[in-house]
């Protein structure tokens, strides 16, 4: 049972990365709360954000990864989705923070005049308000630990107020947090051997800060030896003990055993005075088998999208919600996919061939013209060659433009986002949603966060829905999609449609929106699009029943 407020204070658990960004402390402050939770406390945790955006939903996918949405609209950190994945549990707004949202609250206040005349000041009026949001989020979620995971590295000048706020709450609650470092140890080609000096620079950084981790916990290629252990525990004023390991493995999943392995959650609740609980990492166990079981065949998925590249490199972390969820598909049924990356703007110049012959294509969220009529081709190609179709939102749109073009025979068909001359506009922008356009007022005003859908029986989603049994009402067939966009199927033209043979499967229950679209099983294997995002829903625990029959589909099991 989680502790009660009358017997133990709060406790907070700071998290910080060192050396590069990217060394995987999301991973990390979600297994650490998982273990804790999995002992019996209540456990919340929390993203600080080192950028002055408001939330991420404006910032390109290509920046800083595919922004995680979450049930009530928040546009997030992908580290969302992972706190999501390893507590089975939902994040909200007042998990994930920005530097611009504490900017804004604290220049609101001012000019509310809520500082009563005062120069308002980074130190002590910045902190005070990183400060409280912990705070507020200890006591709306009863939580008995904190888990505040610090954007960025160590000695950038963009967090620095942050640091400064979890020295402060060190020194005010002494005994009750705890700061671990989570830094990157290289094993150079040409040396072979570890190298500990970028953390022990690292944790210099920190000192130079007030601040003395409690705990290091090594990335690596590789792991290390005790004498590298005890040299480093050393050099970085910490006992080797507390000097903890996480390699790279196969699968983020394997992360809770390698903590649990060397006692982590048991001398962590020691420095935070707390009673000692064993973690239940049972689930994570029949996870693992699962993952690592051979699969029964390989599959190949193509994915048409417009957000792979940034210079010469291709990023996974534009899809990263999108790559889980089909991951997650796989260990459920017993597939391999390999996954085959195609920029629509490549098929929009050279064409289809480019595809070459999946066994199914999805095509996923998307903004705007660039790549447009790739993903449109994509669609067509798929529904030609009755290759299972899974359409994402902008991949649901531009199924319809496809239909619309090869079916109704209107050559001029489009989404208004791209052509708002066209005279069959068959997505158009939603009529609440003119006047946030005319005001460009973008950020946070699409329709966000979870809608509630009515879905038909007899039709492809209803079974996939009642096989899994994700329905929130089975006798109303009412399920709930998380959603983030402004255009919308255009209900004028829906008859027009369905003579034609595409199915209208859900529709919201507010304003009787089209939520999915698909084609007969008497037309085609699978061929389905949904306005909403699925792949924000899945769960290593809970796959989500349209990726794993869009997975069934394709492998034609």
């Amino acid at each position: 049972m989680p502790l009660t407020k009358s017997k133990q204070s709060t406790k907070y658990i700071f998290i910080s990365g060192g050396v590069i960004s990217g060394i995987g402390k999301g991973t990390t402050t979600a297994s650490i709360a998982s273990l804790l939770k999995s002992a019996g406390y209540r456990v919340a945790p929390m993203k600080f954000e080192n950028y002055l955006n408001i939330d991420a939903g404006t910032i390109n996918p290509i920046e800083h990864g595919d922004p995680f949405l979450c049930e009530d609209g928040t546009e997030a950190d992908m580290d969302m989705g992972t706190y999501e994945k390893f507590l089975d549990e939902n994040m909200e707004r007042i998990n994930f923070v920005t530097m611009g949202q504490i900017y804004q609250e604290v220049i609101q206040r001012e000019r509310r005049f809520e500082y009563n005349g005062e120069d308002v000041e980074a130190i002590p009026h910045i902190t005070d308000e990183i400060i409280s949001r912990i705070k507020n989020l200890a006591r709306k979620k009863q939580a008995d630990i904190v888990i505040i995971e610090l954007g960025g590295t160590a000695g950038e000048y963009q967090n620095v107020f942050y640091y400064e706020a979890s020295r402060i709450m060190t020194l005010k609650h002494q005994g009750d947090v705890v700061h671990i470092h989570v830094s990157y140890v290289p094993t150079p080609k040409h040396l072979g051997e570890p190298k500990t000096k970028p953390t022990q620079l690292s944790v210099r950084t920190l000192n130079s800060l007030g601040i003395q981790p409690d705990f290091i916990i090594v990335r690596s290629e590789t792991t290390l030896d005790q004498r590298r252990k005890d040299r480093f525990a050393l050099f970085c004023n910490i006992m080797p003990e507390d000097i903890i390991l996480n390699p790279d493995v196969e699968s983020v999943y394997e992360i809770p055993h390698i903590l649990q392995k060397q006692n982590f959650v048991k001398k962590l609740l020691t420095k935070l005075n707390l009673p000692q609980k064993t973690p239940d990492v049972s689930k994570w166990d029949i996870l693992l088998k699962k993952i690592k079981a051979k699969k029964k065949k390989e599959i190949e998925i193509a994915i048409v999208g417009k957000y792979f590249g940034t210079g010469d490199y291709q990023l996974r972390d534009s899809y990263a919600a999108l790559f889980d969820a089909i991951a997650h598909a796989s260990w459920q049924t017993g597939v391999s996919v390999k996954t085959k990356w195609v920029d629509a703007q490549k098929v929009q110049r050279n064409g289809t061939s480019l595809i070459g012959t999946p066994d199914g294509i999805i095509v996923p969220i998307g903004w705007g013209e660039r790549g447009a009529e790739g993903m449109i081709a994509a669609a067509s190609y798929a529904r030609r060659n009755k290759i299972p179709y899974l359409g994402l939102c902008y991949g649901m749109q531009l199924a319809v433009v496809a239909f619309a073009r090869d079916v109704l025979g209107w050559k001029d068909a489009n989404t208004t986002e791209n052509n708002p001359s066209t005279k069959h506009p068959v997505i158009h922008l939603m009529s609440s949603q003119k006047e946030f356009m005319k005001r460009r007022a973008y950020g946070g005003t699409m329709r966000l966060g979870s809608w509630e859908a009515v879905v038909k029986k007899g039709t492809l989603v209803y079974e996939a829905y009642q096989t899994y049994g994700k329905f929130i009402d089975k006798e109303k067939g009412l399920t709930s999609e998380r959603h983030r966009h402004r255009y919308e199927f255009n209900g004028v033209h829906e008859k027009e449609f369905e003579k034609k043979g595409l199915v209208v499967s859900a529709k919201s229950t507010i304003e009787g929106l089209v939520e999915i679209i698909e084609l007969s099983s008497r037309d085609h294997p699978f061929y389905l699009g949904t306005q909403g995002h699925p792949e924000y829903k899945s769960r290593p625990l809970h796959p989500h029943p349209i990726f794993l029959s869009f997975l069934k589909a394709s492998s034609k099991m």
